[in-house]
């Protein structure tokens, strides 16, 4: 309960087919949550003082320091009911979330504490502004919400809800990127392209969500790259302080990036920093086919020491013809073979990619600015996939 999503992207996408009654409903929650937003800090507060007084052993979902959980589960929680009137998008996001949260072995009231605590919470700040009409839209979106995802997790009660791993290298490439191989003690169930949430012994409690860079293998072990962001509580203990047989827990995989070989449409992978891992796990696990449909790799950050990865992707592109890497870099210097601007920039020079499958991955600041661009562009919404929680 600890990871904050991406925020769509509303002005550029297409209305999504809902019931009115449903569009009515999360039209009162949107319009509401503009007028709670000036004290987000405040309500933010008083929902968690009340979770913890209406079901107090839910504080153990949670670090000791709720300074470092930063209100994350809070606002993820109305993210998500932004997105009621969505059903396509919602069902599997609810569905993988709710598997996911097993792991803090969530009971029904538990649920039933989380969604009093909100809308008193909203309640006590909005005012007049909460209308009879206002509390069953709030009311019935997280019904719904917290059905769809004690389903999930009744679906999956026969699954381990998490994974222990046991860190076999650590490795620093500079003061600020890591890059570390575990072993599970069993191999993990996972596609190529796909996340987890992983726990730290450094960090009890805060849940963290990671790709994998490499495709499943045999031996189960699976590599991470990790840089150590500002106010990154996890990313920074991660790469300064972890140490080999370091225990972790991993939670089950999430996300959909994946490439669609059947299909056989030519694919774009556009990736930013440590963004690269989830989609250099998909060229790891395509170079294992014959024949795959041709796949352009755009790789960018600000410098040259940015693309840590970029020797790995070209010595894969030698080895299969269907892989072209085209490195960006916001200031390219003369460098030759390098192109020159952001990833947004650089991409959308070549038009809106008709026909092509395509893949963004990276911050969520790149993701929103290269998304953004390229439907500008004319690249369609339905072309373009990336998964919604940002890295820490």
């Amino acid at each position: 309960m600890t990871n904050e999503p991406i925020s769509p992207i509303p002005e550029l996408a297409p209305p999504r087919q809902a019931p009115p009654a449903v569009v009515e409903m999360v039209g009162h929650i949107r319009r509401t949550w503009q007028l709670a937003r000036p004290y987000l800090p405040e309500i933010t507060e008083d929902f968690y003082n009340l979770l913890f007084t209406l079901a107090p052993t839910t504080r153990d979902f949670f670090p000791a320091s709720l300074q470092a959980e930063q209100g994350r589960t809070f606002r993820a929680l109305v993210h998500v009911l932004h997105i009621v009137d969505r059903p396509d998008d919602l069902a599997p996001f609810l569905h993988e979330l709710g598997r996911d949260y097993r792991k803090f072995d969530a009971r029904p009231d538990h649920y039933e504490a989380v969604g009093t605590a909100l809308l008193a919470a909203l309640k006590r700040w909005l005012d007049d502004a909460w209308t009879p009409e206002v509390e069953r839209a709030w009311a019935e979106a997280y019904t719904l919400v917290a059905r769809s995802m004690q389903d999930a997790a009744e679906e999956y009660r026969h699954q381990p809800p998490y994974w222990r791993a046991t860190v076999a290298e650590h490795y620093r490439l500079n003061r600020d990127l890591a890059l570390l191989r575990l072993e599970p003690e069993e191999a993990i169930p996972y596609r190529a392209g796909q996340y987890f949430s992983v726990e730290v012994p450094q960090r009890p409690r805060l849940w963290r969500h990671l790709s994998p860079a490499n495709a499943p293998r045999p031996d189960g072990s699976l590599e991470f790259h990790v840089r150590a962001v500002d106010g990154g509580w996890v990313s920074r203990a991660i790469v300064g302080h972890t140490r080999q047989g370091d225990e972790w827990r991993i939670g089950p995989p999430l996300g959909g990036l994946h490439v669609d070989r059947e299909a056989g449409h030519p694919v774009l992978m556009i990736a930013g920093g440590t963004g690269v891992a989830p989609l250099q796990a998909l060229v790891d696990e395509l170079g294992r086919f014959v024949t795959n449909p041709p796949v352009t790799f755009f790789y960018g950050g600000r410098t040259r020491a940015d693309l840590y990865a970029l020797d790995q992707l070209r010595g894969l592109a030698a080895t299969n013809p269907w892989l072209t890497v085209r490195p960006v870099v916001e200031h390219p210097d003369g460098m030759p073979g390098f192109e020159h601007g952001t990833l947004a920039e650089a991409v959308t020079r070549r038009g809106p990619w008709a026909d092509h499958d395509i893949l963004v991955s990276g911050s969520p600041g790149m993701i929103k600015g290269t998304v953004s661009r390229m439907l500008v562009a004319g690249t369609a919404l339905h072309q373009i996939r990336y998964d919604p929680f940002a890295l820490d």
